[in-house]
């Protein structure tokens, strides 16, 4: 792991096969691109962000400004082998439209989100404030996140979508897989990363 890569990234570039046609949705300043390059990876960002464009290009990331809820069909079926949807699916307006476009796009995805049921969420919740932590690092008036799900309201979505959870990881608020796995996830992991692949 270079010494400034966010740990879920990593994390999520090691799932992806070398040499993996890669769409990511959300992309940042396209970090995640980056080190996927090294893995003969191809790949294109997409952001809505300009400053995340310009640094993604002067980094050397293909990257495009596209609406997500409203623009993904300007991908052909089947064009990407991996699509990456990190930390982005509680800010779009239609959840549901973004997923379904996913598995249209590849087969193979890996969607990652912040888990609102974590126990210091609660514990908020429980003092009458609204939650913030590493994964909700914003107050209520100002926060990106249009969408708050836990890890059993979640999972659903993809089963009734055609998308088949291949590995569930949760992670810690470092972003590294939680140390007790699976044991609980809906109150210990700060967020989970999932491997899906889409019914054909």
């Amino acid at each position: 792991m270079t010494p400034k890569a966010r740990r879920d990234l990593w994390l999520i570039s090691t799932l992806i096969p070398e040499g993996s046609r890669v769409l990511d949705l959300g992309c940042g300043d396209g970090e995640l691109l980056r080190l996927l390059q090294r893995k003969g990876c191809s790949g294109t960002g997409v952001d809505m962000s300009p400053s995340n464009l310009v640094a993604a290009m002067r980094s050397g990331v293909d990257v495009i400004q596209l609406d997500l809820d409203r623009q993904l069909g300007e991908f052909a079926d089947d064009s990407y082998d991996v699509v990456v949807l990190s930390r982005t699916l509680q800010t779009v307006r239609h959840p549901r439209h973004v997923l379904q476009e996913i598995g249209r796009i590849a087969v193979h995805s890996l969607v990652s989100m912040p888990n609102f049921a974590h126990w210091r969420n609660r514990l908020r919740l429980l003092s009458g404030r609204m939650p913030m932590s590493k994964d909700l690092p914003f107050e209520w008036y100002d926060t990106p996140n249009l969408h708050h799900s836990s890890l059993p309201d979640l999972e659903p979505l993809f089963s009734g979508l055609g998308m088949v959870i291949d590995t569930r990881i949760p992670l810690d608020a470092s972003g590294r897989p939680h140390r007790l796995g699976n044991l609980a996830p809906n109150l210990v992991a700060s967020s989970s990363l999932y491997l899906l692949h889409a019914r054909r």
